[in-house]
């Protein structure tokens, strides 16, 4: 099994709406590791933002699993923009795993416009899909989605929700893993 996964990062201090609040990281992480350890996947394609994906990129890292990271930036302005904006350690943990997987050439930057918006991580998400189904490919493996959220758009720039949509629209098996 190929997992491609993409979810919901820690909520900002002054959310307005619960998604993935500070307090459930933990629980999160066990239903992640259960996940893993049931389905035993060969490697994990995500982003690296604070909450799911770098959650889901460190219990890959405990198992043993193959990990790649698809980046819309580059590491410095990624990090920036989604992964040290919220509270917690998550911008060591990112560069822990930044410093693990680059000189392996499994980081993948796209170097995208930032002024691109939400539409610079829908694009990401889409080479998600398309790095983890070559690699599927090349195992000869299944794959699968992983979606780690709330259950509910938060509207039409949702990008969760449209990682979700993209692995529908290509049939792929979803595994949905709650943030509340």
């Amino acid at each position: 099994m190929i997992f491609a996964l993409a979810g919901r990062r820690i909520d900002a201090p002054d959310a307005p709406e619960p998604r993935f609040p500070a307090a459930n990281e933990k629980i999160v992480e066990e239903k992640i590791r259960d996940l893993f350890k049931k389905d035993k996947p060969q490697a994990l394609v995500c982003s690296a933002a604070c909450g799911s994906d770098l959650l889901a990129l460190e219990v890959a890292a405990q198992l043993g699993i193959h990990c790649e990271i698809v980046l819309p930036f580059g590491p410095s302005f990624f990090r920036q923009e989604s992964v040290a904006d919220r509270p917690g350690d998550w911008g060591p943990r990112f560069d822990r795993i930044v410093a693990d997987l680059e000189p392996l050439h499994q980081i993948i930057q796209l170097n995208l416009n930032p002024d691109a918006g939400e539409g610079a991580y829908v694009t990401a998400n889409w080479a998600i899909l398309d790095r983890a189904q070559s690699i599927a490919r090349e195992k000869n493996l299944p794959l699968a989605a992983v979606i780690v959220w709330n259950g509910a758009p938060r509207g039409p720039e949702d990008v969760t929700a449209a990682f979700l949509h993209s692995a529908q629209s290509a049939r792929l098996p979803i595994l949905q893993i709650p943030t509340l």
